[in-house]
């Protein structure tokens, strides 16, 4: 992922003047591919500002279960749950290969923001568009089959992380992104086996290809009108 960001995200939706000054604030960082930026359970005093790179979020039980809870990319802000609510983090952020990010603390961020209101609008903004996203994917959990909620669940990484392929005819998108079926089946809120079933029917259908841990969407106009999504997902 380059250092252009998408305007749905934190840092694509602040004035340039604003941005600039938030890049500033807190201290850079580099991570390397696989390595936890935060960890589930940890105090949580400081919040990440993803600038460069994509990191996955994941959830663990007491039993062990282990889930896929979202995937952020840069431009984002993560660990502001718990450095807002002054709590143990609920999940442990990895990054998906390499990643740049400012760490920024609390009381850092929350000056910051009182001296910039368009950035806290913001903050809002980004906040009430992952509970948006939560609160459908329970819909989606009772409302849909297997397939329909996978095809909805690569149509919102398609839009997020989809390449064009090059020589290749409109419609057909890459995921920049590395997952594995397992992480893809957390997403979509199914067990592994059924997540496996569901990408081989839509395989089938010609509405996706799969190789190792690659994913490409062969048809996205179909993929669209399967999943039942009419329009750009707004979250």
């Amino acid at each position: 992922m380059s250092t252009r960001w998408l305007p749905s995200t934190f840092l694509g939706r602040l004035h340039p003047d604003t941005r600039g000054k938030i890049l500033q604030t807190g201290t850079a960082v580099k991570y390397p591919m696989q390595r936890t930026l935060l960890r589930q359970g940890d105090d949580g005093k400081h919040v990440l500002l993803l600038t460069d790179g994509v990191v996955k979020v994941v959830t663990s039980s007491e039993s062990g279960y282990e889930m896929l809870a979202a995937v952020r990319i840069a431009g984002e802000l993560v660990g502001e749950m718990a450095a807002f609510e002054d709590l143990p983090r609920s999940g442990s952020v990895i990054a998906c290969g390499d990643v740049q990010v400012r760490v920024i603390q609390r009381g850092d961020l929350e000056g910051f923001l009182t001296q910039h209101p368009d950035a806290m609008r913001e903050l809002y903004r980004m906040l009430s568009a992952r509970l948006r996203w939560a609160n459908q994917r329970r819909l989606d959990f009772q409302a849909y089959d297997a397939p329909t909620r996978l095809a909805r669940v690569l149509v919102e990484l398609s839009q997020a992380y989809g390449l064009p392929v090059a020589g290749e005819p409109d419609g057909r998108m890459v995921l920049a992104l590395a997952l594995t079926q397992s992480e893809l089946a957390s997403l979509a809120g199914l067990k592994l086996a059924t997540a496996e079933r569901a990408l081989a029917n839509l395989s089938q259908l010609g509405l996706v290809e799969r190789n190792y841990r690659k994913i490409v969407i062969s048809d996205t106009p179909k993929l669209l009108d399967f999943a039942r999504i009419v329009g750009r997902n707004p979250y």
